[in-house]
Parts: C-alpha cells; structure tokens; sequence
C-alpha cells in the first residue's frame, strides 16, 4: 500500500493522536517537547504535517504555521485551519527560498523516507530554509515499537519473531503490527543523520518514555488517572541511553549553525 493510499483509505488521521492512550501521551510529550524549544513566535514550517494536528496548537501559541504535506486531502484539512497555511509539497525537493523560517518540522518524514539518501536529501533542505540559528526539531520511530508493544499486549507470535528481529537490527519495518513499511531509528542513527546533515547540538529524546505499553493495557477510560505518572516517566528517561528506545517515537532538536 502506498503512502497517499494508507492515508486516504485508513483510520482518519485527525485523530490518530487521540484515539489510543499511547496517541495521547505522543500528542502531549510532541507538544510539551516543542514548547520547551520553540522561540517566541517563530515562523514555523511544518513539513509531513499532515491533517495539522500540531499546526493548530502551534498556530494558537502564536506562530505563523506554512505546512506542507504529499496528501492532498490532509492539505485540504490543514488548510482550513486558523493561522495555518498549507499545500502539496515533498520534503525532499521544497519549493521554499533559503533562510526563511526560524523552526521547521520533519515529525513524519524521516520515518516514511526508506533510502537514507533520501532521508539525508530531506535534512539538507530543512537546514536550507532555516534561518541561521533556526531550530530542527525531526521525529524517528524507535526499532523496538513493535517488541514493546506486541510483548506488552500478548501478541508476540512465533510468526513476527522474524519481522521483529529485523527492524530491530536494521530499521527496516515491514508492516508486521500495521501501517506502511518505513524506517525506524536508533537514538545514535537519528543523531548521526541529523548530524551529518549539518545541524549542531542535536540531542535526540524519547517521547512517550517508558510507560506507554501499560497505558494501552490500561484502555482509554484509566487514561486520565495514569497520564501524569507516565509523563513523568518520559521527563525522566527522555535523554537516559538505557531507557531512551523505550519510547515509541525519538524526538532530535538541533539548530542550523548562526
């Protein structure tokens, strides 16, 4: 299944973030992350946006949102949005004049980029429109996603042993636990791209931390009296190299150099 496809015919991406405990805790690390880096009202683009679930919090904080996004029905979404602009766009080739925005924002592309020339190619353009100084702020998904949670669910067949060993050793995920086959990263692999991308002082954080397979377990209705437990689990871990592939998604800040 191809990528336009996955997200066209597949659960509505809207609420991808709100439909599982583990898409609320993300949704809420992602913007506390953010929050922690961004300057103040900061020219953001916001490039694999999607539908702009973090576009419109951005846009309510202040910042003038561009999003670009290679499904024109999450443009047409994002679009309607107040303080958000959006259109088609690849975040290999952007059609954006250099040195233009104080942030940009790689949190699906580099996952959905499987060759990493292309992930490279994505990461060079990001460095290109930011401004001198601009803040990167590019999302991995973590190579043992899938170990955690099928472990932690009950579901490790002997049948995905195989699939799961592989993305483990090399990032390459097949689709075994659902979505399109991607990329999933180490913390070093994602801050040796983004590294050798040119940025500087990236530092790579673990998102939804530790106790994000238990939040599933949980359900949706013990969400609420769990979720501070676990975000401070996250604070806790984000940076600790034992604990980091813990969390589901990897979260590298970094800035172009003045």
């Amino acid at each position: 299944m191809d990528l336009e496809t996955h997200y066209t015919t597949g659960p509505a991406e809207t609420s991808r973030l709100a439909r599982t405990p583990h898409g609320r805790l993300e949704y809420l690390r992602t913007r506390e992350l953010l929050r922690r880096f961004l300057p103040g009202r900061a020219r953001v683009l916001d490039v694999g946006g999607g539908t702009g679930v973090h576009a419109a919090w951005l846009a309510g904080d202040g910042h003038p949102v561009d999003l670009i996004d290679v499904v024109p029905s999450h443009v047409d979404t994002a679009a309607a949005l107040p303080g958000v602009t959006a259109r088609i766009g690849d975040a290999r080739h952007l059609l954006v004049a250099d040195e233009t925005y104080d942030v940009v924002l790689l949190l699906g592309p580099l996952y959905h980029l499987v060759d990493a020339e292309d992930r490279a190619r994505a990461l060079a353009e990001a460095r290109r429109v930011l401004r001198p100084g601009g803040l990167l702020a590019a999302a991995g998904i973590s190579r043992y996603l899938s170990l955690l949670e099928t472990g932690a669910a009950g579901t490790l067949t002997a049948d995905l042993v195989t699939p799961i060993h592989e993305v483990v050793t090399n990032g390459a995920y097949d689709g075994h636990v659902g979505f399109v086959p991607t990329h999933w990263h180490t913390a070093a692999e994602l801050h040796g791209e983004v590294t050798t991308a040119g940025f500087a002082d990236a530092v790579v954080h673990g998102v939804e931390g530790p106790a994000w397979p238990a939040l599933d377990a949980a359900g949706l209705t013990a969400f609420d009296s769990r979720v501070e437990a676990a975000l401070r689990a996250a604070r806790l871990a984000e940076q600790d190299p034992h604990l980091v592939h813990t969390s589901a998604h990897l979260l590298a800040i970094a800035r172009r150099p003045a």
